[in-house]
């Protein structure tokens, strides 16, 4: 009999790719210069030249085995020692290729480690608003979500109201900094009072509750410290994509890194590993795990970013809208200039203005702009925001 939960997932699909598929549908009816697609966190800036260089070396000097044939379940031995030294190097620490587990992406990433810490009937906490996969991911574990809003208008970390969430059926909670969609970065003091505040509640556990950080936008800040969530809080277990970090949305290539420190890591990453085998995310694609090898330290082109960040807030802070200054990730949280977001959207939509609402993230009022796109986009747009805020004002 066909399964009805997956079907409903199905049927009602991510506002964020409704959107996006409506933006390549205008795109073709009236030319891609005359639509603004701030949906998708897809990123414009193209690869580092390290990325090129280091698969037309695979090409030249591999055999087709070598080149497309599977990897070990865990990843390429290359792969997994290059990202753990990188991090090794980078946090202080000292982490082995047996530490890591390479992943079919962050959603890979995602999925194998709630499938690994949790059992059905848990609860797993996300702080709103979040990346409404999250919600689909921990359902499908049999879990419950359970929505801890973040604090109001600064959306900082909500520590106090996480500790009030915790129950005796809380397995994990799920962070994200810098953070999609608000771009705020969790500062190190919150990250150790969130710390404290589950050590607390894991004196009366025989399991502690885990702590996932989800770090695909780790390399993009603008100036702030994106603090190493597992030097505050040992039982966090690091999920990670090059999606962002080096534009390779469409490669689907990641890691898990569970730290030594973490309760009983080696069968946390068993879990791992058989939650990969269960989901059928049996072998990370093998030529841009060579690509991770070569390029795991090649530098973001921020630069990118925070020139698109600056015309764009300075462009709308100017015309009267309010937003969140983001710290880090492409993303620019905007206050709807009308209580239902949706509503603000369709508005939007008259102006081929293309935002995300809210509503998907877990919270009202508000819409999600992704600035990854081209300076001339943006620059483009302009005009467009100018007279959407028109319209509102009468």
């Amino acid at each position: 009999m066909m399964n009805e939960a997956m079907y409903a997932y199905g049927a009602a699909s991510s506002k964020i790719r409704e959107i996006f598929t409506y933006a390549c549908e205008r795109k073709a009816q009236i030319g891609a210069e005359n639509v603004f697609d701030f949906s998708l966190g897809n990123p414009s800036i193209p690869a580092p030249a390290a990325v090129r260089a280091s698969i037309e070396r695979s090409l030249a000097e591999l055999s087709p085995e070598e080149l497309h044939g599977y990897t070990p379940a865990s990843g390429l031995p290359q792969a997994r020692t290059a990202v753990a030294e990188s991090l090794s190097r980078r946090f202080n620490s000292a982490y082995s290729a047996n530490d890591v587990f390479m992943t079919v992406g962050a959603a890979a990433s995602i999925s194998c480690t709630l499938h690994a810490l949790t059992t059905p009937g848990d609860e797993v906490i996300v702080v709103s608003p979040y990346f409404p996969e999250y919600k689909v991911w921990i359902e499908a574990c049999g879990c419950t979500c359970v929505e801890v809003p973040a604090e109001a208008n600064t959306f900082a970390l909500p520590v106090r109201a996480i500790a009030e969430a915790l129950t005796s059926r809380t397995a994990a909670v799920i962070i994200n900094s810098p953070n999609n969609p608000t771009g705020v970065v969790y500062a190190s003091q919150e990250l150790k009072a969130l710390a404290q505040r589950l050590n607390e509640a894991n004196a009366s556990r025989s399991q502690p509750v885990f702590l996932i950080s989800d770090e695909p936008y780790r390399e993009i800040s603008y100036g702030a410290n994106v603090p190493w969530v597992p030097g505050a809080y040992p039982n966090t277990v690091v999920c990670y994509s090059y999606s962002k970090s080096l534009s390779l949305p469409g490669e689907r290539v990641g890691w898990v890194l569970v730290p030594p420190a973490c309760f009983e890591a080696p069968r946390v990453m068993a879990a791992v590993a058989g939650s990969a085998r269960a989901l059928g995310f049996v072998c990370a694609p093998s030529l841009f795990q060579r690509v991770v090898a070569d390029c795991v330290d090649v530098p973001t082109d921020v630069a990118a970013y925070a020139r698109n960040r600056e015309v764009l807030t300075r462009a709308l802070r100017s015309m009267g809208y309010e937003f969140v200054e983001p710290q880090g990730a492409f993303y620019l949280w905007v206050r709807a200039l009308d209580p239902d977001a949706e509503a603000f959207c369709e508005r939007a939509r008259t102006y081929e203005l293309l935002p995300v609402p809210s509503n998907s993230f877990g919270c009202a009022g508000w819409v999600r702009v992704g600035y990854c796109v081209s300076l001339e986009t943006i620059e483009r747009s302009l005009p467009a925001w100018q007279a959407l805020m028109n319209d509102y004002r009468g």
